[in-house]
């Protein structure tokens, strides 16, 4: 019970800080998903410290993917022509891959494949929040907002009903805690809520919000078994331990890296259909 007392106070403090923080704009937006993608990124390359095949010093593509980030970011506030900050940013990815020539370590493919994967899985993400967020002003943040609640109801859900009547495994090989019965429940409540977000939201209605709950759903589930799988084959059992009850920021953030994407898509269709 402690635990779950621990995970609960967390989980809130977590929920209070990303709503708080889309809702005053995009600055404060800005401040705490950065601060959250720097933690992530050491975190993410942190993991492969004591791993005997990959050989990796987390200073170097944290930077490299931070400038990334901020020039990505430079197109969106600062009048920067995207033609440009992707013309720097191919060659910024080349220089960062040539490193591994004077590196002289055993396997530079795979340290090329962890760092380029760690700026796919986790800046993308996270620049793609305040694309989102920035391009959002009539509805005041309101459509990242339900993003999350989404993805948070699909995971609260899923393991509450799992605690409680989940039987029959999921995937077990990578997660064993994982139920069918825990899924089913994450799946129906989420579309509940995708419902009563089309019900609120008064302009878009259901045909925004139910479709983006069906995308939701799926995006969180195999969000949340591939960290699993990454974590199964480093043999860790949480990706850091900065929130006490959740572990670390891959942790919290797993099932929206993998959602955001193609929440995005959506998202991105919608406003050229609607």
């Amino acid at each position: 019970m402690s635990n779950i007392l621990v995970r609960a106070i967390t989980g809130a403090l977590f929920v209070a800080l990303i709503i708080g923080s889309i809702l005053l704009g995009d600055f404060t937006t800005i401040g705490i998903f950065s601060a959250f993608l720097v933690l992530g990124l050491v975190e993410y390359f942190k993991l492969f410290k004591e791993n005997k095949i990959v050989h990796l010093k987390w200073g170097m593509p944290v930077v490299v993917s931070i400038l990334i980030y901020g020039l990505l970011l430079s197109t969106l506030f600062c009048n920067v022509d995207p033609k440009l900050a992707g013309a720097l940013i191919i060659p910024i990815l080349l220089l960062l891959m040539m490193t591994e020539l004077w590196r002289k370590k055993t396997n530079p493919l795979v340290n090329l494949g962890i760092q380029l994967f760690g700026f796919f899985y986790l800046v993308i993400p996270f620049f793609l929040t305040i694309y989102i967020r920035s391009n959002d002003d009539a509805f005041g943040g309101y459509t990242l907002v339900g993003m999350y609640v989404l993805i948070w109801s699909n995971d609260t859900f899923a393991y509450l009903s799992g605690r409680f009547f989940g039987k029959t495994k999921l995937f077990e090989r990578i997660s064993p805690k994982k139920t069918w019965e825990g899924t089913i429940g994450g799946v129906i409540l989420t579309l509940a809520i995708g419902v009563l977000l089309g019900y609120l939201d008064k302009e878009r209605g259901v045909y925004f919000w139910l479709p983006a709950a069906m995308i939701v759903v799926p995006g969180a589930i195999f969000g949340d078994l591939l960290e699993s799988l990454f974590k199964r084959s480093l043999n860790i059992k949480d990706s850091g331990n900065i929130l006490p009850g959740h572990g670390g920021i891959l942790d919290r953030f797993d099932a929206a890296l993998f959602t955001i994407p193609f929440f995005f898509c959506w998202w991105t269709i919608w406003s050229l259909i609607a």
